[in-house]
This record gives C-alpha cells, structure tokens and sequence, in this order.
C-alpha cells in the first residue's frame, strides 16, 4: 500500500465506521443529538459522515483514473460497469429478501410480488455514490483532468442546481420540504412509492422525498469532485509539509464559501444544497490533512490499524452492515429493548458492539490482504 494514500485509507476507514454506528442505533428514539440527522436546515455531526464518504470516492479517482489520460471507449466502460455495480448492490440490498415478508392471504403469490415490487425504494446512499461516481469520473476525463476546467464544471452544476430550486419551486419556498423543486422531480419519474417516506410535512403527514433523488446528483457530483482535486494534492511531488498546507487552505477556502453562500442558500442534507456541499467538503479537506500530519509527519501508523482496515474494503464492509441490519430488524425481528433497555447510552452501546462486530470482519480481511473489488 503507497504511502501517500494512507491518510486516505484512514479516512475511509474512519468514515465507514462512523456510518455504521449512525446507521445502527439501538432504538432510533433514544439517540443523543450528535448522532441524529439535522430535521431539514443544518448539519450535525451524523450530516457529515455521508458526504465525507462521497469525498473519498472522488479522492480515490485521483489514482483509479491515473492510468487514463483521455476519455476513451475503454475508460468509458471501466467507469459504467463500477458505477453500475454499486448502483445494482444498492438497489438490491433496498429490495432484499427480495420478496414480501408479511403477504396478504387474500391474494395470489404473483399478486403479492408484485404490489411488493412496486413499493421498492429505487434510490440510497449506495445508488447516490454510483450516479456521482459515474458523472465525476466521465467529467474528470473528459476535461483532461485540468483543475480550472473541473472548478469551473462545479460551478456550473452548483449553478443549475440552485437555478432548478428557484425557478420550478412550490409557493411555500424553493428550499422547504413542500415547496422543493427536488421531491417533485423524483414523484413524477418514479413515483411516490419508490421513493423514501421518512419525512414529514408541517401538518404531520409523510411525505414521499428521498434525500438521495436525482437532481442531488448535480450537486453530490461536485462532491466528489473536490474529493478529487484533494486526491490530486496527495498525488503531487511537493513536500508532505506543502501537501498539508495546501489541503488545510483549500479547507479555509471552502468553509467560508460555504458561510458565504449560506446567507441565501441554507446549508441542507436531504437537498444536498450548494452551501452544504462545501460546508462537509470543507471539514472533510481539513481531516484529511490532520490525519496525514499524524501518519506522515508525526510517523502514527500502527493506532490507525483499524481505520485502516475499514478503509481497504469500505463498500463491502457498508453493505454487509446493511445487510445484517435488514436480517436483524426485518427478518428476524430482533427485540432491541428486551436485551438492552431504553435509553441513549445502550443505544450508543449495541451501534458500538454492532460497529466493532464489523470491525473483526474488516481485521480478517485486512490481515489476509483481501480487498474486495467492485
């Protein structure tokens, strides 16, 4: 493993854990406030963890896509048949056990399938690394990856993203929940049912938006992409102390663009907005260079370990968490207050037994050299 991913590695590893253990509460009414998501403005520690792992991905590009100067047909097949890959794993694990667990004795098994299938959640946070991954990687090649030319592709998905808020928003307000442009662009292609429920409107009814739909992409894609621009740092030949440097001022940069751009555009997950992304991507830049002063300057490899190994398989290591997740809760029907009781320190307790379960996976794998590929 090169050096000078290390700190990248970590990062990774840092991140998959930390989804994890947010994504696997004991009981989701007994969580303390750090680990819960923001209601809809704001960005609370947990509103980190998944744009730091959307960060990486653009990261890593920095070295997958070294090898491919242009955008020719054989890059072009490399980049869809990943991006594809996660997008179906994604897809799959929203459809396992891939048939209906509680079916209506009224109906036929056919009748029960199929109303079954069309309830699918098409959208997730694997579906939204594959679509940025795709978008970012074909646009890294095909602007011949010069940086000015892809800061200028940011901006101009930053600016379609917000110019699609404003002009298709509701009368209640382009960046609320009734009024987004977003949650209606999702229910007219794909309906109501296959979108996520989880939210609610002001007078308590769910509401069909997914925090992962389609015109986040725009603004998700740049995500990635400043990953990549960091990644682009790491690969330099400049002295690690210039690397640090020049991470920890691109990290400056993009949070006070994100307080800037904050004052007319509020810093928001579920719509992915402009502000938000260079709020995470700013935090994520700014890790990213403590962790390689602390690996290459200051030589702290060893505590890292862990990190490390989630870091080396970080989408199969996410995908079985989610999957045993969906056996324990769905399948199985796993009674969480019976065996722990009801209150935030247990609930952080078994995320944390949950995270270190997966954590002996990722050391076997890791001490084996096993690295799972997509």
């Amino acid at each position: 493993m090169k050096k000078r991913i290390l700190s990248l590695d970590i990062l990774r590893g840092l991140t998959v854990a930390l989804m994890i253990i947010v994504n696997n509460p004991g009981s989701w009414s007994n969580i303390f406030p750090p680990l819960r998501h923001a209601a809809w403005d704001g960005c609370t520690p947990t509103d980190l963890v998944f744009p730091f792992f959307l960060f990486c991905v653009g990261a890593s590009m920095a070295f997958s896509l070294s090898r491919f100067e242009r955008l020719d047909a054989k890059a072009a097949s490399k980049i869809f048949k990943r991006g594809a890959g996660i997008f179906l794993i994604g897809l799959g694990l929203n459809a396992f056990p891939f048939f209906p667990l509680r079916p209506d004795p009224e109906l036929s098994a056919w009748q029960n399938w199929t109303r079954w299938l069309s309830d699918i959640r098409i959208f997730g946070i694997l579906q939204r690394i594959a679509l940025c991954y795709i978008a970012a990687a074909v646009m890294t090649l095909w602007l011949r990856k010069e940086p000015k030319k892809i800061i200028i592709a940011m901006a101009s998905l930053c600016a379609v993203h917000v110019a699609s808020l404003l002009v298709f928003a509701g009368p209640e307000g382009a960046f609320t929940l009734e009024g987004c442009a977003a949650r209606r662009l999702d229910e007219a292609l794909f309906g109501a049912s296959h979108l996520y429920d989880g939210y609610r409107y002001a007078d308590g009814t769910r509401a069909a938006f997914d925090p992962e739909g389609l015109l986040g992409v725009l603004t998700g894609t740049c995500t990635a992409l400043t990953g990549y621009l960091a990644g682009q740092i790491l690969r330099r030949s400049d002295e690690i102390p210039l690397k640090i440097a020049r991470l920890y001022t691109w990290a400056a940069v993009s949070l006070a663009l994100s307080q800037i751009l904050s004052i007319w555009i509020p810093v928001n997950k579920p719509l992915w907005s402009v502000s938000y992304v260079f709020y995470t991507s700013g935090w994520a830049m700014f890790v990213l260079a403590f962790i390689t002063w602390m690996t290459d300057v200051k030589g702290w490899v060893r505590p890292f370990t862990p990190l490390r190994a989630f870091g080396m398989n970080p989408l199969a290591i996410y995908s079985l968490s989610t999957l045993i997740a969906i056996i324990l809760g769905s399948i199985i029907g796993w009674n969480y207050s019976a065996v722990f009781g009801t209150n935030e320190w247990m609930s952080l307790f078994y995320a944390l037994l949950f995270m270190l379960f997966h954590l002996g996976v990722a050391m076997i794998l890791y001490k084996k050299n096993i690295v799972i590929k997509l």
